[in-house]
């Protein structure tokens, strides 16, 4: 057979064979769509930043996907994509510049049944209620067994499944993590800097600007020949033609507004509809051309949990 003639053909069986991926590949994501949130929340509070958690989530459903292939049957959902989740939050936090000094212990010290303590409904409404980069002053155990406990309302027993830990490690772990969090609800709150005093960036306030005025070319006009887009959660491209396209979907929304904002203490466009915040936008520059887009539209759920301080000159 002439070989040439085949060159520039799909091999045979090739695109079913890509449907079929893809048609799995929506169904598992169909099947965690209920638990993505609270994946959310709980790598929210382990890595100290609802972005971040997000990049875990992700990573967390693609490991757990891979991982199929070699099951010989489907683990019980909540603590399997927990246990994963927990991992992959860990070996995201050793990675990052505020990395810890503690080992990563299993708390083996302190048992007591601390699901009966009087103080248990106190330490759940300081855990809802803490900062996200509080927790990131517990070590891992504690940290994951406190966010499981008094953020989401694990039993015991779940939290050891997910963590892989024994029910005396989850009491000791859960004790020592509640007690650290009290001690940091004691300490005096350092005021945040004024908002007044930061001005935002030329780049990002004139994108508001264009975005808002529904001027799609000129929002093309500033894309770099290798702009990257990630429409977080459903798919990636880059090139400036494949992302100009990207702004063909948003003239179809008529009802967004767009708003300079910080987010963990860094530039994001906040989109707000009916004056809510809905969900925000990451910009990446280089001089006054666009290298990157992170659109968080299609995961919500990270509104909820983002402190995001609108700019006042916007």
């Amino acid at each position: 057979m002439d070989s040439s003639t085949t060159t520039d053909q799909e091999p045979t069986g090739a695109v079913p064979l890509f449907t079929a991926l893809e048609d799995a590949r929506r169904r598992f994501l169909a099947l965690v769509q209920d638990v993505r949130p609270e994946l959310h929340r709980y790598c929210a509070r382990m890595t100290g930043s609802v972005a971040d958690a997000e990049d875990v989530v992700q990573d967390t459903l693609a490991r757990a996907y891979y991982e199929l292939s070699d099951l010989q049957a489907m683990p019980p959902l909540r603590p399997w994509l927990f246990r994963i989740a927990h991992n992959r939050a860990i070996d995201h936090w050793r990675h990052e510049a505020h990395r810890r000094s503690e080992p990563l212990d299993q708390a083996l010290e302190l048992a007591g049944d601390v699901a009966d303590q009087p103080d248990s409904a106190l330490a759940r409404r300081q855990a809802v209620q803490a900062a996200l980069s509080s927790f990131l002053q517990l070590p891992p155990a504690p940290r994951g067994c406190v966010i499981l406990k008094d953020v989401l309302e694990h039993s015991l027993e779940e939290i050891a499944a997910e963590l892989e830990m024994s029910l005396p490690a989850v009491k000791a772990a859960l004790h020592r993590g509640r007690a650290r969090l009290r001690a940091l609800a004691a300490q005096p709150t350092p005021l945040p800097p004024a908002s007044a005093a930061r001005a935002v960036s030329p780049s990002l306030q004139r994108y508001a600007v264009l975005f808002n005025a529904r001027d799609w070319d000129a929002l093309r006009a500033l894309l770099a020949d290798e702009v990257k887009l990630d429409l977080v959660a459903r798919h990636r491209i880059a090139g400036q033609g494949a992302v100009g396209q990207y702004f063909s979907n948003y003239a179809k929304v008529h009802d967004c507004h767009a708003q300079p904002a910080w987010l963990d203490g860094r530039e994001v466009l906040a989109v707000l509809r009916d004056g809510v915040l809905a969900y925000f936008i990451e910009l990446r520059w280089q001089g006054e051309r666009l290298l990157g887009i992170r659109d968080f539209r299609y995961v919500p759920y990270i509104a909820r949990e983002a402190s995001i301080e609108l700019a006042s000159n916007a």
